[in-house]
């Protein structure tokens, strides 16, 4: 149940990893004085530009290997030093490719005849759309001083705000009275009581978390109005025409995609409140679900399987969709990828690292044996199956948008889930069901909430720093408009705000739309497997082996599907419609 990195390095005192750290320092300072003296004209100009691809490929693998053994190192085990400061001084020398970086892009946005040098060259061609990004990129690039004085000032600026404003939601502490005893609590514990099978937990809990941000209240609408007026003020400077743009320009996606995926979330709203007002009547409550029970477990399913039976169940089990995944999944188990083993100093949670350079991912998980933790297996196995039809691209052409990110990962859900489906019992079924029903409800009718917040939030500060109360009635309105009479209308979350730490990263804004994509793309893909079945399977490889080359409309042709359409997005809602019909018969 521990992960071995010794393909990487043995250790971080090893001659190979202080090696590819020097390598990386010279590689730097090459490529600096390279643009330097190469990026002043347009001779050569394709040999230049595939010298450019070609470095930035070698050094980003070197880069992957050597941040990838240290993160990984220090996610084990959050005291190891060397770890640590491995990664400080990787952050700190990565900063130095911001020079050559902006230089290369203003060298290319100038370049004339780009499409007959790109057809001059086999290896260009490979490259076409990364160059083509790069040429967009460079549209809304400032001179190279105003390039340094934004990266500078940011420092002391958004990044300054992101910083506070995480030290004051990690360091607050919760006072909660639990039958009868007083306890601060740190809020990340009391916001995990919302799963609580008692309701009285669940209920004292969210009156705790709400009258906890009192305390946090002022200082955090001062870091949210102060990184998003730095939003707009760096979004006008490049040119965008709003940081919505800027956001689907980076997320390789069009407006008419976002309006069509919009439009179909607003329709099927009606249909999630049902759902929402089913589980109120079931636990009790007249007026729609209060917010304190959104994520009151319903069923039972207590189920445990060891990390040997889990292996088994998932490999088996991904037979049925594709002989190459469970082998790929049998593979990781058995060759130490997966670290899943609870201890003291090791990270919570759960992710993927795909190492390309190696050809192979280590997945990071904390296995307890619930069903819950069997399907984590299976979704950041996902992500390495991703990687692993990457692996022949060169590193550039491997790396794909956040919208894509989560399509095998919870495809792979919808595999174990329905596998697991077959044999349940009735109250079994309820909970699986409900719990599949509550991530939807989460990525489309609460990431839309979070979408139009933030959308009247940018609008507004625009003319000036918004108050604790407008920024609280503003999350209340978004509820409102999303949720509807699905959610007891005086039982409501008007600080997720503070909560949600996606508002207080300047370079992610609206980092919501991207999930309610990425859910119902999946969704489209579920449906189209359940008609074609085994034919679909190569199309599928083929949609995952293309996500770093193609933006998401080209991605979703490969599969048949037109992202422009409403009509799209109607039939993939319509598959959480026909889940929703089934958590009612159940009940």
């Amino acid at each position: 149940m521990r992960w071995s990195l010794e393909k990487l390095y043995t250790s971080f005192d090893s001659e190979e990893f202080k090696k590819d750290n020097e390598k990386i320092l010279s590689s730097i300072e090459h490529i600096k004085k390279w643009c330097e003296e190469n990026l002043q004209t347009d001779e050569n100009a394709k040999e230049k530009l595939e010298y450019y691809i070609k470095f930035k490929n070698e050094l980003g693998d070197l880069l992957v290997k050597v941040r990838g053994f240290s993160l990984l190192s220090l996610s084990v085990d959050v005291k190891n030093e060397k770890a640590l400061k491995a990664v400080e001084t990787l952050e700190n020398v990565t900063t130095m490719l911001a020079e050559p970086e902006t230089k290369f892009k203003r060298w290319l946005l100038n370049l004339k005849n780009v499409d007959e040098i790109i057809e001059s060259s086999s290896y260009l061609k490979s490259h076409e759309f990364y160059v083509k990004e790069t040429i967009k990129e460079a549209e809304h690039l400032l001179s190279e001083k105003e390039e340094i004085i934004l990266a500078k000032m940011k420092n002391t600026g958004s990044e300054a705000w992101a910083k506070l404003h995480e030290f004051l939601t990690s360091t607050l502490l919760v006072d909660i009275n639990i039958n009868g005893e007083e306890k601060k609590l740190p809020l990340s514990v009391v916001r995990n009581m919302a799963y609580d099978k008692d309701p009285y937990i669940r209920k004292t809990a969210y009156f705790a978390e709400l009258n906890s941000y009192k305390k946090i209240e002022e200082a955090s609408a001062a870091c949210l109005n102060g990184i998003k007026g730095e939003v707009l003020t760096a979004t006008e400077l490049r040119k965008y025409s709003s940081p919505l743009e800027m956001t689907l320009q980076r997320s390789r996606m069009d407006f008419e995609t976002l309006d069509a995926m919009l439009k179909a979330i607003e329709e099927y709203l009606p249909v999630f409140r049902k759902y929402l007002k089913e589980k109120a009547k079931l636990l009790g409550h007249k007026e729609g679900l209060p917010f304190y029970d959104l994520f009151a477990p319903v069923g039972k399913l207590d189920k445990k399987l060891t990390f040997e039976e889990a292996r088994e169940f998932i490999v088996e089990n991904f037979k049925s969709f594709s002989k190459d995944l469970a082998e790929f999944a049998d593979n990781a188990f058995r060759n130490n990828w997966i670290d899943a083993e609870p201890r003291e100093g090791k990270r919570g949670g759960a992710f993927c690292f795909n190492l390309h350079p190696i050809k192979e991912s280590r997945i990071l998980a904390n296995y307890d044996g619930s069903f819950s933790n069997v399907l984590t297996l299976a979704h950041e196995l996902g992500h390495g199956y991703h990687g692993h039809l990457l692996a022949d691209e060169t590193l550039i052409n491997s790396r794909y948008p956040m919208p894509i990110a989560e399509t095998a990962s919870i495809f792979n859900e919808h595999i174990i889930v329905n596998s697991a489906l077959k044999t349940a019992t009735k109250e079994e079924k309820l909970s699986i069901i409900e719990n599949s029903l509550q991530r939807s409800t989460q990525t489309i009718v609460d990431i839309y909430s979070r979408f139009l917040f933030e959308d009247e939030l940018l609008k507004r500060r625009k003319d000036h720093s918004l108050s604790v109360e407008e920024l609280k009635q503003m999350m209340i309105d978004a509820q409102k408009k999303t949720y509807g009479d699905g959610l007891d209308q005086n039982y409501m979350h008007p600080y997720m705000w503070i909560n949600k730490p996606h508002y207080y990263d300047a370079d992610l804004n609206y980092y919501n739309f991207p999930y309610a994509f990425g859910e119902l793309f999946v969704k489209g893909l579920i449906c189209k497997y359940n008609q074609e079945g085994e034919k679909f399977v190569e199309e599928y490889k083929e949609l995952l082996s293309q996500t770093g080359k193609k933006n998401l409309y080209e991605l979703g042709k490969i599969v048949g599907f037109d992202i422009h359409s409403i009509d799209f997005w109607r039939k993939s809602l319509d598959v959480i419609k026909e889940e929703i019909e089934q958590f009612i018969s159940l009940i």
